[in-house]
């Protein structure tokens, strides 16, 4: 489904990733881990046409998108849920969902529209309680399950997740990473950006280990969880 080859990214002379190359298989969970700084969210950005690139391809279903921008990579049915969550905090829980639908809002597609946002509201039940309340006032994890809401309303064939589980309760991580593998289990390919090493892993059919802009290992994600390397560096030992 994705395929990265030799990608270079720099901010201003600073290199980000140096010759970064991975794929991502339809129907799969891939996870992506490694320590801040090591490049992880700059390649999320690229494949998803918020950073240029300088070197290297990006293919997604056969298509080059390398040059392509965000608002030409999303009909395309990546979407991106930012570190941070990225959410219109001024507007509405419900108004936000609907601009996750903004790239195909026509009246004849009102009918998925309505069905996707019932989607939304069965997986996460809180959200309906809150559909009028501003984004801004919600908690941290109730934020992180209207960010994945939204992308979930974009018609998403691969979904990107950037540390969906920083800063949340561990019962929320459980319920957000649930609602990760049910969406996998229906057809949507999810690559996930995670510094939780071990949670990721456990998730991933196959794993990437990022170092200064580097793949520096890969593997089936269980696989790596007993490798010592990993071990040593982001699970805390044996």
């Amino acid at each position: 489904m994705l395929q990265v080859k030799n990608l270079e990214v720099f901010y201003d002379s600073a290199r980000a990733l140096n010759g970064v190359s991975l794929e991502v298989r339809e129907g799969q969970c891939i996870s992506i881990v490694g320590s801040n700084g090591a490049g992880k969210s700059t390649l999320m950005k690229a494949i998803s046409g918020l950073q240029p690139s300088s070197k290297g391809s990006i293919h997604f279903l056969g298509e080059d998108i390398t040059r392509k921008k965000a608002h030409d990579v999303t009909p395309l049915g990546i979407c991106y849920v930012l570190e941070g969550r990225g959410l219109f905090r001024s507007m509405t829980v419900l108004d936000n969902l609907n601009l996750g639908a903004y790239h195909y809002y026509k009246r004849k597609n009102l009918p998925e529209i309505e069905q996707r946002r019932k989607s939304v509201f069965e997986r996460f039940p809180i959200l309906k309680k809150r559909e009028k309340q501003l984004a801004g006032t919600l908690s941290g994890g109730e934020q992180q399950m209207l960010a994945i809401g939204q992308a979930i309303m974009a018609r998403p064939k691969l979904l990107l997740l950037d540390e969906p589980s920083m800063g949340l309760a561990p019962l929320i991580v459980k319920d957000i990473f649930r609602v990760i593998l049910e969406l996998k289990r229906q057809g949507t390919t999810v690559l996930i950006v995670e510094q939780n090493a071990r949670l990721a892993l456990s998730v991933s059919d196959y794993a990437y280990v990022m170092e200064r802009g580097q793949i520096t290992l890969e593997g089936p994600g269980k696989e790596l969880m007993s490798n010592e390397k990993v071990l040593e560096a982001y699970l805390g030992g044996s």
